[in-house]
């Protein structure tokens, strides 16, 4: 599997993903210009990753401009062929601008950036520790949409605390259902809000992030 990470002006994130990509989970990976439309190099087994940041300065929405990008239209063309697509961060934001995942991400509910280390789980494993960076991660969807969500196993991560409780004094943002990712129905197109890119190295003492990849079936 080789991976491709999309540059959007703005992003911040991109080179952090490159490098945990590349040295620590040993891929390869080919850098895309938000300008360009070619991504004939990657078939669908391969993964597409829209990193964290500020893509397009979040002018309007997070992520509502950048969907529009020449590259965002192949993105979608390729994950609706099957192709694997992860948003992280500003890229999940992206994700549910562009109508790839259900819901939006709204302002935190304490109304601030929040950078800190936070726990999350699913159903196959305990709980991860792994950084978040963001200001607008609140996911947001109706009760219909969460609900579906719940019976397709469409959830991948929530907020937990460091035994796996999932309480809402560790739901760091207001997210319903303590959401902190999610999938779409076919199961190849994922967003989160947490950077596992920056939890794969033993120099950061943290490698938790490599586990994300290995349950997201990107390693």
């Amino acid at each position: 599997m080789k991976f491709g990470v999309v540059v959007f002006p703005g992003s911040n994130c991109d080179r952090d993903m490159q490098d945990a990509l590349q040295r620590d989970l040993n891929k390869e990976v080919i850098m895309l210009w938000h300008k360009d439309e070619d991504i004939s190099m990657f078939t669908t087994d391969d993964c597409i990753v829209l990193p964290g940041g500020f893509s397009y300065g979040d002018y309007l929405r997070c992520g509502a401009i950048a969907k529009f990008s020449p590259m965002m239209q192949s993105v979608i063309d390729f994950a609706n062929k099957g192709g694997k697509v992860l948003g992280v961060c500003n890229g999940f934001q992206i994700l549910c601008e562009s109508g790839l995942l259900p819901g939006v991400l709204l302002q935190n509910a304490n109304q601030q950036f929040i950078c800190k280390n936070i726990f999350i789980k699913n159903d196959a494993t305990g709980a991860l520790q792994i950084p978040i960076a963001h200001g607008e991660g609140r996911f947001f969807a109706d009760d219909s949409t969460l609900d579906e969500l719940e019976a397709n196993n469409q959830v991948i991560f929530r907020y937990c605390d460091g035994e796996g409780n999932i309480n809402a004094e560790n739901n760091p943002n207001g997210a319903v259902r303590n959401i902190a990712g999610i999938r779409n129905k076919q199961g190849n197109v994922f967003g989160m809000m947490p950077h596992p890119e920056r939890a794969t190295s033993t120099a950061l003492s943290n490698i938790d992030g490599k586990k994300v990849f290995e349950l997201l079936g990107l390693n």
